[in-house]
C-alpha cells in the first residue's frame, strides 16, 4: 500500500496549491520552502481554468479580495503552464520529497499521469463529480480522496464509484472547506469515524490557523497531515492567509513528528525510563523496628514502604507469623531469605 512506504508517520503534505501566484520560480521557491521545513510531500494544483470553472461561478467569501470578476479569472491569473510540472516534479524529487498535484479535469489527470505522479490527490470538490471519479480509477494509481463538504452518505457514493474502477489503494482526508476553518468547524472526530466507517487509512487536510488541529489529528489517528505553505502571509492570492510561512510550517512539522512519537505503540507496559524507578517508588514489606533473629514476624512488626526489592505488599499475609532468621534493621526491606517456617499462633 501507498501510505507503507513511509517509515514516518504521519506522511506531512506542504500544500503549494496556487499559493505561487502563477508564477513557475514562487513555485520552485515554495519547492525548498517545504524541504527545509521538513515535509515529506509537496501538492501543486494542475488546471485549466477552462476546466474547471464557468463564467457563472462566482468567487467564494475568502476569495473576494482578490478583487476579480468571477473564479474564472481567478483561476486564470493563478494557472501554471503545463510546461513547468515536469522540472517541478524534478526539483522535489531532488529534494527527498514526494511531488504531488491535483487535477481538476482530466486534460490536467491525463498531464500527471505521464509525469507518472504516484498518487491522485482530488480536491474536496470532486466528491460528487462521479464521472472524474471514474476516470482517476481508469488510471489504476493510489488516490486520496478530500472530504470536505461532504456527507458519510456522499463519501461511500464516491468510494463506490472509484472501486467500481481500479481504484485498490483508497485513503481519505478528512477537511473542512473553509479558508480559514474555525475551531468549531474542525470537527476532528469525524477522522476515527472515517476510519470506522470504511477501514481506509485516514487523514486531515487542515484549514484552520495555527497548528494546533494538526496535532489533535495526529492524536486521533490521522495518518496525512496537508497544510497550505506560503512564502508570506501577507501575499496577495486566495490562500495566502490561511496558510502557514515556513517557519510557522517546520514548528508544525516537529509539533505533529513529537506528537507521534508520544503516542507510543499502544501496549501498556513499563516504558525503558521506567524500569529503573520501579525499584525506588514501589514498595515492599520493611521492618517497622528493629528485629532479632528468632523473633516472630507480626502485623504490627512489618511496613510498606519504599524502596520494592523486599517481599511484595500483596504477599503481607503470607509473610507474617514467620520466624526471622536473620537479624533486621527498621526500615531494611524484608524478603523470604529473612523469613524461616510458619509459626503457630496460640489463639
Amino acid at each position: 500500500m501507498f501510505l507503507d512506504k513511509f517509515t514516518k508517520k504521519p506522511l506531512i503534505i506542504a500544500e503549494a496549491g496556487v499559493n505561487h501566484n502563477g508564477s513557475p520560480e514562487l513555485a520552485h521557491r515554495l519547492i525548498e520552502a517545504a524541504a527545509t521545513s521538513g515535509a515529506d510531500a509537496i501538492k501543486f494544483q494542475t488546471f485549466k481554468a477552462e476546466e474547471c470553472a464557468g463564467r457563472f461561478a462566482e468567487t467564494a467569501e475568502y476569495q473576494k479580495s482578490c478583487a476579480v470578476a468571477d473564479q474564472f479569472m481567478l483561476l486564470k491569473g493563478l494557472e501554471l503552464p503545463f510546461s513547468e510540472f515536469a522540472e517541478l516534479k524534478r526539483h522535489a524529487e531532488k529534494l527527498g520529497m514526494l511531488f504531488l498535484s491535483t487535477p481538476d479535469g482530466t486534460v490536467s489527470l491525463d498531464l500527471l499521469c505521464r509525469l507518472d505522479v504516484a498518487v491522485i490527490k482530488t480536491g474536496s470538490g470532486e466528491v460528487t463529480n462521479l464521472p472524474f471519479l471514474r476516470e482517476i480509477a481508469k488510471r489504476q494509481r493510489p488516490v486520496i480522496l478530500s472530504t470536505g463538504m461532504s456527507s458519510l452518505g456522499e463519501v461511500q457514493k464516491a468510494l463506490a464509484e472509484l472501486c467500481k474502477g481500479s481504484a485498490s489503494d483508497i485513503m481519505l482526508l478528512h477537511c473542512t472547506s473553509e479558508y480559514p476553518a474555525p475551531p468549531a468547524d474542525c470537527n476532528l472526530n469525524c477522522i476515527p469515524l472515517l476510519k470506522q466507517a470504511f477501514s481506509l487509512p485516514v487523514g486531515f487536510s487542515d484549514h484552520s490557523e495555527g497548528h494546533e488541529a494538526a496535532i489533535a489529528a495526529t492524536a486521533l489517528g490521522a495518518l496525512i497531515i496537508e497544510k497550505h505553505l506560503t512564502l508570506d502571509r501577507n501575499m496577495a492570492g486566495p490562500d495566502h492567509s490561511a496558510s502557514l510561512d515556513p517557519q510557522q510550517f517546520a514548528e508544525m512539522v516537529a509539533a505533529v513528528r513529537k506528537t507521534s512519537l508520544m503516542l507510543g505503540n499502544g501496549h501498556k507496559e513499563a516504558a525503558p525510563g521506567e524500569k529503573a524507578n520501579r525499584q525506588l517508588v514501589r514498595r515492599s514489606l520493611v521492618a517497622a523496628v528493629d528485629l532479632e533473629a528468632g523473633e516472630i514476624l507480626t502485623g504490627e512488626k512489618a511496613l510498606i514502604k519504599r524502596p520494592a526489592g523486599g517481599i511484595a505488599p500483596e504477599m503481607l499475609q503470607h509473610a507474617v507469623n514467620r520466624r526471622v532468621c536473620k537479624s533486621l534493621r527498621a526500615d531494611e526491606p524484608i524478603t523470604w531469605q529473612h523469613l524461616g517456617e510458619v509459626v503457630k499462633v496460640e489463639p
